[in-house]
């Protein structure tokens, strides 16, 4: 069961990885810039971000076994149309359909892992499994990426999903058993409505803002509606008896701050695959298959890293990793930054490898202060808002690490990339630094008196 559940993060993972590969050969083949190149990472993450929620409170609703067949069954099916796409509005469109069905797979294979693994300690492990298994896809998605895209073009990047996909199908109606909550939560129609709208026009004026202006009213009416579809949300949602979103978990601290550490992690490594694939094949004139075994040492860091995450949070709690994740990934942004158009290899190899301990740090902490944090008739509930909260950091980190890109970038991307991506890899160790204070401040006793407290109430007013 835990195998088949981790096809699907594995599937995901390999995505982000191997179309960040091959978005250069995407780019000159579709005529797109760089906020082409950034609609076709974000068109994805904006859709999963925003139903997410939607989805582990449908899996609880439903029964999770179904929601993650379905959700496979359009991943798949998304995956090969991107194959066939005639244009970049085209391969936004199917992506957005990838998005759709990969809304379903996270929340509902962690919604399974949640009520079948029920000991506190077995489920860390568990989850540093169900982390491991996403560095691994994220390890061979560069190899894999850069080997299809110099043998068939990028077209074929989307092919490793489809094999993958028709198996977990199968084996999921064998081996997965069905589970929903014992009460079923209504839809919320109006709250998944508004808070597309705030994720969307956060993103489009994030990403259009370089190339029309900060100031222009367009952008800044984006950025109005965004703020104000938020405004909305928050005044709505407390009103319903059972809301998409439940802001009264937001009470417990480590809970809150799983979420924004999420955020601010996933936005670092989102923003570092962005700039490091554009670095190594348009500025050092890579091919994609030697890019991608450059960029190996961090996947492949991150996920011996993960299931070692698991064990220590296991023994003592996810304090000692979020400070060792938050340390790592400060330090290696900053010295990314001092990057040039000849840094030697083992700068990078060590600065790569460092990242690597980071992100693999990072996310079974994560996992682990969100589900913890709730009852388990609020497990869908609660891994969507987690799993929401990682691909919102990965919209905001393609977003404002390309903007800042775009915003700064003075002739060809061979000649002006490295100064214009110095900001970027600074934004990327405030993320950083973000992870470390919230791993000192969200664990202490204060912190984890909260998260009791919310918990009992939730379960009181269930």
């Amino acid at each position: 069961m835990l195998a088949v559940c981790c096809m699907s993060l594995f599937m995901v993972g390999l995505d982000n990885t191997i179309v960040n590969v091959g978005l250069p050969a995407i780019g000159k083949t579709l005529h797109a810039g760089v906020s082409g190149l950034q609609w076709t990472v974000a068109s994805y993450t904006i859709v999963l971000a925003g139903l997410l929620m939607f989805s582990g409170a449908l899996a609880d609703r439903i029964g999770r076994r179904t929601i993650f067949q379905v959700g496979l069954s359009l991943f798949t099916l998304g995956s090969w149309m991107c194959s066939l796409a005639p244009s970049l509005g085209w391969l936004i469109a199917f992506r957005v359909l990838q998005g759709i069905g990969g809304s379903m797979l996270n929340p509902a294979a962690l919604g399974i892992i949640t009520n079948t693994f029920t000991d506190k300690s077995e489920r860390a492990r568990a989850i540093g499994i169900w982390d491991g298994v996403f560095g691994l896809s994220m390890a061979l998605g560069p190899v894999m990426g850069g080997v299809l895209v110099g043998s068939v073009g990028w077209r074929g990047i989307f092919w490793a999903n489809i094999p993958v996909g028709l198996a977990a199908i199968s084996l999921t109606a064998l081996f997965v058993p069905d589970s929903k909550a014992s009460r079923s939560r209504r839809s919320d129609p109006v709250g998944q409505f508004v808070l597309i709208v705030m994720l969307g026009s956060l993103a489009y004026a994030i990403i259009e803002g370089p190339s029309m202006g900060w100031f222009s009213p367009q952008i800044f009416g984006f950025f109005a509606l965004s703020v104000a579809a938020l405004a909305v949300l928050l005044a709505y949602e407390p009103r319903r008896s059972e809301p998409m979103l439940d802001l009264r978990f937001f009470r417990s601290v480590p809970f809150a701050g799983a979420n924004l550490t999420a955020v601010c992690a996933i936005a670092s490594m989102a923003g570092f695959l962005f700039l490091s694939t554009l670095y190594l094949q348009d500025v050092r004139g890579m091919t994609a298959l030697r890019a991608g075994l450059t960029l190996l040492p961090m996947p492949m860091v991150m996920a011996a890293c993960a299931p070692l995450a698991g064990r220590m949070v296991a023994r003592r709690g996810p304090r000692l990793p979020l400070i060792i994740a938050g340390a790592a990934l400060t330090l290696s942004s900053a010295a990314l930054s001092r990057m040039t158009d000849v840094t030697p290899a083992w700068y990078l190899l060590c600065t790569y490898s460092l990242f690597g301990v980071g992100t693999g740090m990072v996310s079974s902490p994560i996992t682990n202060g969100v589900m913890s944090g709730v009852p388990k008739s609020q497990a869908g509930m609660a891994s969507g808002l987690n799993s929401s909260s990682r691909q919102l950091g990965q919209s905001l980190g393609v977003a404002v690490v390309g903007s800042v890109l775009a915003a700064s970038m003075r002739g060809s991307m061979r000649t002006g990339f490295v100064h214009a991506a110095h900001a970027g890899w600074w934004v990327m160790a405030c993320c950083g630094y973000a992870v470390l204070l919230l791993g000192l401040v969200c664990h202490t006793r204060w912190a984890k008196a909260t998260s009791n407290a919310a918990r009992d109430q939730a379960s009181s007013a269930a």
